[in-house]
């Protein structure tokens, strides 16, 4: 009887926490600068998520440096109570970690609530570059190695990885062309239009106004289909590159380890009426991004398999420090 009790309170217990979760506001931390395309789908999510979870306000904290360490590095070190959570990005939860030993964290280090999207890749020059396509661009570069610059957001990014990736298919040395890195995307895209760097590989969000307006010049993506804003742009399989399908950005919510099963549970109930929230799918679609949101044992597997193959491409790249 005394077993039957405690079991019973143990219940009750569990219930009233996954109700009064959560009963504060909710900092969402972006380990990136503001305007970047992780601050921008960090707002589209706090915007809308709010709703679900009892009204309690999602407040987005920029918190960047260090390609992303620093502001991930903070949520690893929270309290484990889901009240300090984290826009995790491609770049700073999986690049980081399998390209630079010094990174304070791993990517086990967190705990996974969802994965919200996935970010077309694509390549782009100036409107007015004299390219006409990507294997001019990269026929330059093999004609004058070290001449071309690309924009990057540092050696431990999803924009440094990609340019690398290609020249290692095009037996091209990793000094081809030089990197320039910037603070985030906004940076990397004005600097693109401003002709500071000759080409820039990055996510569609950042580029897509650009994009839109002719500014830049979009010559390749390594989406499977070109995106539906870029229905005329090269695919990487069409041009004879299907390896660099391996390459596209996302974004996920994470939270320190060991977060209470309830939190968990509550994020997912969350996470699943986002899914279907028209605002949020059309702010997501403004924003460039591929809805694909996956629940909480789907976004770990995800993250794992995202890890060991960054890991491998690293260490065959020569990027591992």
């Amino acid at each position: 009887m005394r077993r039957a009790l405690v079991f019973v309170a143990l219940l009750l217990c569990s219930a009233a926490l996954h109700a009064q979760y959560p009963s504060r506001p909710i900092h969402l931390v972006v380990p990136f600068t503001a305007a970047s395309d992780a601050d921008l789908a960090a707002r589209n999510l706090a915007q809308h998520a709010s709703r679900y979870l009892g009204g309690q306000p999602i407040v987005v904290q920029n918190q960047p440096g260090a390609s992303g360490a620093i502001g991930t590095q903070a949520v690893r070190n929270a309290a484990p109570d889901g009240y300090t959570l984290v826009l995790a990005r491609i770049a700073s939860q999986v690049i980081l970690p399998a390209t630079d030993g010094k990174t304070p964290y791993q990517w086990s280090d967190f705990t996974y609530l969802a994965i919200l999207e996935v970010n077309p890749f694509v390549c782009a020059v100036k409107g007015d570059a004299p390219y006409a396509s990507m294997k001019d661009l990269m026929d330059e570069i093999r004609a004058q190695p070290g001449k071309l610059n690309f924009a990057t957001v540092g050696a431990g990014t999803i924009q440094n990885f990609g340019p690398q990736y290609l020249f290692s298919l095009l037996a091209l040395p990793r000094d081809a062309a030089v990197g320039i890195p910037y603070k985030g995307s906004g940076e990397l895209t004005t600097a693109l239009i401003g002709g500071q760097v000759q080409f820039a590989c990055s996510n569609l969000g950042a580029l897509l106004g650009p994009l839109k307006s002719g500014t830049l010049r979009a010559l390749m993506t390594t989406m499977p289909e070109p995106p539906k804003e870029l229905p005329g742009v090269p695919t990487a399989r069409s041009l004879g590159w299907p390896e660099m399908e391996s390459l596209a950005a996302w974004s996920a919510l994470a939270g320190p380890r060991g977060l209470p099963s309830e939190v968990v549970q509550r994020w997912s109930e969350a996470m699943a009426q986002v899914a279907r929230d028209a605002a949020w799918l059309a702010g997501n679609e403004k924003l460039g991004g591929v809805p694909a949101v996956r629940s909480a044992a789907a976004a770990e597997a995800f993250v794992r398999t995202q890890y060991e193959m960054y890991e491998k491409l690293a260490t065959r790249l020569g990027l591992r420090q």
